[in-house]
């Protein structure tokens, strides 16, 4: 059931939409799973009709698979779909590190810093929801901190679609050893406003993500 009391004053089907996206990107409607108008209306205590503007809407975004005669489906994950996704994420994240070195403010590189000192302690810890959150905190960090308001557009429903994969390739702890150090070598680079050791570490770190991908699959 939706807590309307606390987002009354947005209109019902963006909240819909928002937390049936939200439950795909998190792994909570699984894959594969019949998204079912009645029963999710249930759920949520509405009614039908935001319940299916909203599938309508993820349709678009690829979240969702509609098949005549048969409904609406939670769209599958495949091993080339998030190869895919991490090829341009290599590339556009990458240019992200690159400007931020040279146009990054101060707090901004302490915001990064914070979010990858939480995230270090969520790797210590085990804890995989910590850890999920505060590795998405750090990338759309850095793309923040490029100040540049295009490439936030471009990588933020990119980003979203990332958040999703880390669901799954975070489920294999070992996937995580690395990535503290990984994430340092990129703070280090942009704190020094090194633009081109930056964007090297950032493509370096996705890159390495990739090719784990390629060798284990999703």
């Amino acid at each position: 059931m939706l807590n309307f009391d606390i987002q009354n004053h947005r209109p019902l089907r963006e909240i819909v939409y928002e937390e049936l996206k939200l439950q795909i990107l998190t792994g909570k409607i699984v894959p594969g799973t019949r998204m079912m108008e009645v029963e999710l209306a249930e759920d949520m205590g509405v009614s039908r009709t935001p319940i299916r503007e909203a599938i309508r809407k993820l349709e678009k975004e690829g979240l969702v698979i509609i098949e005549p005669r048969r409904g609406a489906y939670a769209s599958q994950i495949s091993t080339d779909d998030m190869i895919e996704i991490l090829e341009v994420r290599q590339n556009m994240e990458g240019l992200a590190a690159y400007i931020a070195a040279s146009r990054m403010k101060p707090e901004q590189l302490k915001q990064i810093e914070d979010a990858e000192e939480a995230y270090n302690d969520a790797v210590e810890k085990g804890n995989t929801t910590d850890m999920i959150y505060y590795d998405s905190k750090f990338h759309k960090l850095i793309v923040e901190a490029s100040n540049n308001k295009t490439l936030l557009q471009l990588i933020e429903p990119l980003q979203e679609m990332a958040l999703r994969f880390r669901y799954l390739y975070y489920d294999d702890f070992k996937r995580a050893e690395n990535m503290p150090h990984e994430h340092q070598i990129i703070i280090d680079a942009i704190a020094k406003g090194d633009s081109e050791a930056a964007k090297e570490a950032a493509d370096t770190h996705i890159r390495k993500l990739k090719e784990l991908v390629i060798t284990e699959g999703v």
